[in-house]
């Protein structure tokens, strides 16, 4: 119909296109902000909430201190590894020592040096014993590490239990706010929906069309393309369902539409050929004659021919002439377009009831 608008009004109504197209922008950013937020509806859930809270930080503070305790032990066990190196060498250079004195005196036989071997093997058991002291020392810090190390253990196995145990809760709460929050999502798209598809039947040719469209738009990507990144695992069959739905239920709309226009078409045929001239809209008749077809009966006819002064498919009159110059003109045009008087259909602009 487009070819049958003044120039301005092309431009206004591309303008208008614009106009609804950026309406529904604004629409689906705020949509998008909306759903994105509507989780925070929730209380976010971790899984120290469902963890025996005392005993948790018991066994932590236990895995802490007995970590501590492990690193001491393992510095005191170095220190008592070092002290243990020097007695070990003290002690066996006492040994080879007295070794060496000890055959010397059997080679001497001195019996004025038995206070002095008496002396030498009293110092080789001292240095024997703190051999033994500082083994003993290394032994009491590898047992501390191992207490440590058991403690830290025993105490993570109690902690990855209760967490194992909290892990299940989580994911049954989870799965819950998941369902709900996927509920207030489409409590909230699903009503769009339905409203645009009440505005698509009773005011997409309204005065206020435009923005119609914007919100039509806006409803079809809120619910077909906003609400797919959050869809759980079930989400899709509601979108298909919604979907199978809506094509239903257009398609029946089509259909009873299709019909209604047959049946009005059918009805219009029937009218006097003066009668149904005077009830086609102007913009209308000129938009089917500029595409090439009858304007009642909208089918093909070659308006070229001059011989063509009727439609040969409905009757309906094409061509007439002037009544001042005898001219061939349009029977549907206002005026003669070779002297410009006004034709007795200048005043058929009703509304047409057939569009």
């Amino acid at each position: 119909m487009s070819k049958a608008l003044r120039l301005s009004e092309k431009w206004f109504h591309r303008g208008l296109w614009v106009v609804a197209l950026v309406f529904a922008g604004f629409l689906i950013g705020l949509g998008g902000t909306i759903v994105g937020d509507l989780p925070k509806l929730e209380q976010r859930a971790t899984v120290e909430d469902y963890m025996d809270r005392a005993a948790a930080t018991q066994a932590r503070q236990t895995v802490k201190d007995a970590t501590r305790a492990g690193q001491q032990a393992r510095e005191a066990l170095e220190q008592a590894q070092l002290k243990l190196k020097i007695a070990q060498a003290d002690s066996q250079s006492a040994r080879e020592t007295f070794g060496n004195w000890l055959a010397t005196r059997r080679a001497t036989e001195r019996p004025d040096q038995d206070r002095e071997l008496i002396e030498r093997t009293a110092r080789l058991d001292a240095l024997k014993a703190a051999e033994r002291s500082a083994q003993a020392a290394v032994e009491a810090q590898q047992q501390a590490m191992l207490d440590a190390s058991q403690a830290v253990t025993r105490a993570q196995t109690r902690l990855s239990d209760m967490e194992r145990d909290a892990q299940g809760a989580l994911r049954k709460t989870q799965r819950a706010q998941e369902l709900r929050v996927f509920l207030y999502r489409l409590a909230l798209t699903l009503p769009l929906l339905v409203a645009a598809g009440w505005l698509f039947a009773r005011k997409r040719q309204s005065t206020w069309w435009p923005f119609v469209w914007g919100f039509i738009f806006f409803a079809l990507f809120a619910f077909f393309v906003e609400l797919v990144p959050y869809l759980p695992s079930y989400g899709g069959y509601v979108r298909y369902i919604v979907g199978i739905v809506i094509t239903a239920l257009v398609g029946r709309y089509a259909i009873l539409a299709l019909n209604r226009y047959l049946e009005r078409q059918k009805a219009a045929e029937a009218l006097p050929d003066a009668q149904r001239r005077e009830e086609l809209s102007y913009d209308v008749a000129l938009a089917r004659l500029a595409k090439g077809v009858c304007p009642g009966c909208e089918r093909v006819v070659d308006l070229k021919d001059v011989k063509n002064d009727f439609c040969p498919h409905c009757g309906i009159g094409l061509h007439d002439h002037c009544g001042h110059c005898q001219a061939r003109k349009s029977a549907f045009a206002r005026f003669c377009h070779a002297c410009g008087t006004a034709t007795r259909t200048a005043s058929a602009a009703a509304p047409n009831p057939l569009v």
